[in-house]
């Protein structure tokens, strides 16, 4: 509200001081800001700014009726307001014939009457203090939300290429926490699938803008319009200036609705994790080595990697029929669609002529590698140039790939640290500072394990007899008694 109240101030002043004709043009962009009718706009800017002090309400509830509806609330289980105004009655009778509450008869009689309504709002500050929830914050951001039209699924209606679903996902590594963690950006096309990802190191409005310059300046086509999800970074001031300044249809799905971005959705598994993996990425490094790897494959999705794109749908009762078109690259339904100019699709031709799909996904692999050590320790390798028996050799071991398991570095599993410590109690505890105080006397070192294996050494000799000590259990192995 306080932004809303400051938008208002500021455009009133400078309506008040335009010229007629400018004054239209002021109020178009205000009722687009706020979402407000034209002619409610009008009265908001021609009022003059209110200097009389509100006047303090005289509440009826005081704060001994929130305390004594805050240890009811407590009671019943922290039941919404509806219920509890129900359960109130029963509840104060039963607890005073326990004992348990003593109410003043005036507080009484308010808690007995108060609604549900008022019994939310009472309690609006102890629940938020519990679940930390708050809600969808109004003002501008809701305003610019309310003037981009909502697209669905079925909407789209076989658009011409250039009309792309957005999204964005965060390499946290897990379930989410409070940090800057490593961003992606998906941007697909609707009509050929053609994907491009960039990296972007926080979750930021003006990286959004860059990352919309770049991927128009590496797509072979233009961009035509964005279709995103509710999320606060798209439905921000720069990214709706943005789109109008360039001209760009912006359009968004419906709430908690992910099918209506299908498109883009099905990228962040088919793509995204697939080469990136569910590693925790943040920092400079890391981003620099995320978007290498997005370098390096963006080529080898969009001319070598086929992918099935939905024909019809058709539901008889709970099941649903699908018939997919035949699978096909990005470039090859460029190439295919009537709406594509010739000169791009020569271009298009020429480029796949030039490019090697080996040596793009030892290009990947490498990517990967980096990306995978970034994540485990955090420090990047150095990449090395690779020259054409590099490609030679990374193409002779594609025959033998498969006999190693999983060849993405991204998705190989960690080695566990090496197990040293001890698991159970030690059972010369008591005696280790007796054979510490003999000449030469030493501790097991920790990569004997549990120590139960190794033999005591008492002055470099090995212990024997009646006073020798040695574990229980099994006896000592070759090659242990160097450690004591």
């Amino acid at each position: 509200m306080a932004t809303r109240k400051e938008l208002v101030e500021a455009v009133r002043a400078r309506y008040s001081s335009a010229p007629p004709g400018e004054k239209a043009k002021i109020l178009d962009e205000f009722v687009a800001l706020t979402g407000y009718h034209r002619k409610h706009a009008i009265r908001v800017l021609r009022e003059e700014a209110s200097t009389k002090e509100m006047r303090a309400r005289n509440r009826l509830y005081n704060e001994a009726v929130r305390q004594a509806l805050t240890v009811l609330w407590e009671a019943a289980d922290r039941v919404c307001g509806k219920r509890l105004k129900a359960l109130i009655p029963m509840l104060v009778d039963a607890m005073e014939r326990r004992g348990h509450l003593e109410l003043d008869p005036v507080v009484k009689t308010k808690v007995l009457q108060i609604s549900a309504a008022t019994i939310d709002r009472v309690l609006v500050d102890a629940r938020l203090h519990i679940d930390g929830k708050r809600r969808r914050r109004t003002g501008v951001g809701a305003a610019i939300r309310r003037s981009i039209p909502v697209r669905t699924f079925a909407d789209w209606r076989d658009p011409a290429p250039g009309f792309l679903e957005i999204d964005m996902g965060e390499h946290c590594g897990g379930p989410k926490t409070d940090g800057d963690y490593v961003h992606t950006l998906a941007l697909t096309d609707i009509a050929s699938g053609w994907t491009e990802c960039v990296a972007m190191r926080v979750r930021d409005q003006t990286l959004v803008i860059e990352a919309f310059e770049k991927v128009a300046a590496d797509r072979p086509f233009a961009m035509l319009g964005i279709d995103s999800d509710n999320d606060s970074t798209f439905m921000s001031q720069a990214v709706f200036d943005y789109c109008k300044g360039c001209g760009l249809e912006q359009t968004r799905s419906r709430p908690y609705k992910k099918n209506d971005q299908a498109w883009v959705e099905q990228k962040n598994g088919a793509i995204v994790r697939r080469l990136v993996g569910y590693g925790r990425l943040s920092g400079r490094e890391a981003t620099k080595a995320l978007a290498q790897l997005y370098e390096s494959s963006r080529l080898y999705i969009n001319f070598f990697q086929p992918s099935f794109k939905l024909e019809s749908k058709t539901r008889d009762g709970a099941r649903v029929h699908k018939v997919y078109f035949a699978p096909a690259t990005p470039c090859e339904r460029l190439v295919a669609h009537s709406g594509v100019d010739s000169a791009i699709k020569d271009k298009l031709t020429t480029q796949f002529k030039r490019l090697d799909p080996v040596r793009l996904l030892q290009e990947i692999r490498s990517a990967q590698q980096t990306l995978s050590e970034i994540a485990a320790h955090g420090m990047p390798t150095e990449v090395k140039s690779r020259s054409a028996a590099d490609v030679s050799a990374f193409l002779r071991s594609l025959s033998s790939a498969w006999t190693k398991g999983e060849v993405r570095p991204t998705h190989r599993k960690q080695p566990n640290a090496k197990h040293w410590w001890r698991t159970r109690a030690d059972p010369f505890a008591d005696a280790w500072p007796t054979i510490e105080g003999y000449p030469g006397g030493r501790r097991p070192c920790p990569s004997d394990g549990q120590g139960r294996q190794a033999k005591l050494h008492v002055g470099g000799v090995p212990a024997s007899g009646a006073g020798a000590l040695q574990p229980a259990g099994r006896s000592g192995r070759a090659g242990r008694e160097d450690c004591l």
